[in-house]
């Protein structure tokens, strides 16, 4: 039986370290992009962190629980057999549906419009990204819940 995620990762004494984890993937992968799209994601994640030098920090402690909330039903799914970065990939399309949703109702719900501004800038190749993304992901669920 594979353990509920919300208890492997977000219990008082693994939370700071999947933060930790979860901001390091984040800028792992906007470092890791290339080409003009590249450079925009660049672009907008420093203007976003010059914006604010807390809000990403703020967002993935904020996301964290809701993006666990969605990934669960894949890791039920997958069971603890093999890797799970790359039961993910092989779903990639429902796995990123699923997590942009996340950020689609939370900007929506935003007052910072600068913020906004960027995101419905980089919105339209974020599925492109948060599925170039799970491998790192699943791997980071799979070492702390695993």
């Amino acid at each position: 039986m594979v353990a509920a995620l919300g208890d492997a990762l977000l219990g008082a004494d693994k939370f700071p370290a999947v933060v930790t984890d979860v901001e390091a993937l984040i800028d792992a992968e906007v470092s890791d992009k290339k080409g003009a799209s590249g450079l925009a994601l660049k672009g907008g994640y420093s203007a976003v962190k010059k914006v604010g030098p807390s809000i990403v920090p703020g967002a993935v402690e904020g996301l964290l629980p809701e993006f666990v909330e969605k990934i669960q039903p894949f890791w039920q799914e997958f069971g603890g057999n093999g890797s799970f970065a790359d039961f993910l990939v092989a779903r990639e399309d429902q796995v990123a549906d699923a997590l942009l949703g996340v950020t689609d109702e939370r900007i929506a719900g935003s007052s910072k419009s600068a913020v906004k501004k960027v995101y419905d800038t980089l919105r339209p190749s974020a599925k492109k990204h948060v599925a170039e993304a799970l491998p790192r992901l699943g791997e980071l669920i799979q070492k702390h819940a695993g």
